[in-house]
């Protein structure tokens, strides 16, 4: 059925189901999908790139012109997916929500590679769970060009046995866990390029990367496959005004997509780090000395 659009006099939609133009108001390249009733689906995530590749005049491009500012999706953690994936490289994934799952950039070359892989599985090891094992995301570096594919890291997932945590409590684990990572990782000389966790949950899973908003699903072959699904879908494609794009800043973050530039960077931290010592949390106990 072809749905027919009203049009206020000032070339707004009039007010229908959800829609109110009274709530216009302008954003910089944040879209979000979802079934409402929760049915998980391969349409979400392509709707959810058909929203980002409509984005693209939100974002920027660097003077090579084929480098953009970043660009990305977060979705539920596609189980049924990964079950597949990880079936030919010997890792048996446990049920739904009992498992988390790492979205990490990588050096590219060995020996750093190797440090920052004994780095994770030495934090989790410490944390009380295990690593059940590693897989390469595949990729189309020749989807990216310029700056991006200069400083292209290694994409890899890892994926954490919750040793009998669930849901939210594993999901408090897995937040102390890459703090501990990101509080002990090596210097960035020493590593010879980008070490960087998107994403470490047991609810959702975030792919990103510099990117211009087509360059997304060109470039990681997994949101192309009809077996990856979610209910839904956030997106952002990013244009930096006062901080030099990279891959680690390109949105959406681990938790959300946020609109607006944070021109108090330094401000904001330091009140944190002298609010540090008085912090506490019933659900985190002693392990808030960890974050």
């Amino acid at each position: 059925m072809t749905t027919i659009l009203k049009y206020s006099t000032h070339g707004l939609p009039i007010a229908r189901g959800l829609y109110n133009p009274a709530n216009e108001h302008d954003s910089c390249g944040v879209g979000f999908v979802a079934n409402i009733d929760g049915q998980k689906s391969h349409d979400v995530i392509e709707k959810g790139i058909r929203v980002l590749e409509n984005l693209m005049h939100r974002g920027a491009i660097g003077g090579d012109l084929s480098t953009g500012d970043g660009a990305g999706i977060l979705f539920q953690v596609p189980h049924d997916f990964l079950i597949k994936a990880c079936g030919p490289i010997n890792i048996n994934l446990p049920q739904k929500g009992n498992y988390g799952v790492g979205m990490v950039f990588m050096p590219r070359d060995s020996e750093p590679l190797q440090t920052c892989i004994e780095l994770v599985e030495k934090t989790i090891t410490s944390q009380g769970l295990s690593v059940l094992g590693w897989r390469e995301v595949p990729i189309n570096a020749d989807t990216v060009s310029g700056q991006a594919r200069k400083q292209r890291p290694q994409v890899m997932q890892f994926f954490v046995d919750g040793k009998g945590l669930k849901d939210i409590a594993l999901e408090r684990k897995l937040y102390i866990i890459r703090k501990c990572i990101e509080n002990n990782r090596p210097d960035i000389e020493i590593l010879n390029g980008c070490f960087y966790i998107p994403s470490l949950s047991c609810r959702t899973i975030v792919y990103k990367g510099l990117f211009t908003a087509p360059q997304l699903a060109g470039f990681y072959n997994d949101l192309r496959d009809p077996a990856l699904k979610s209910a839904m879908a956030v997106v952002h494609q990013r244009y930096s005004t006062n901080t030099f794009p990279s891959w680690e800043l390109a949105q959406p973050f681990r938790y959300l997509a946020h609109n607006g530039e944070i021109n108090t960077l330094r401000g904001n931290l330091n009140h944190i780090r002298s609010r540090e010592s008085s912090l506490e949390s019933g659900l985190f106990g002693e392990d808030i000395k960890k974050l």
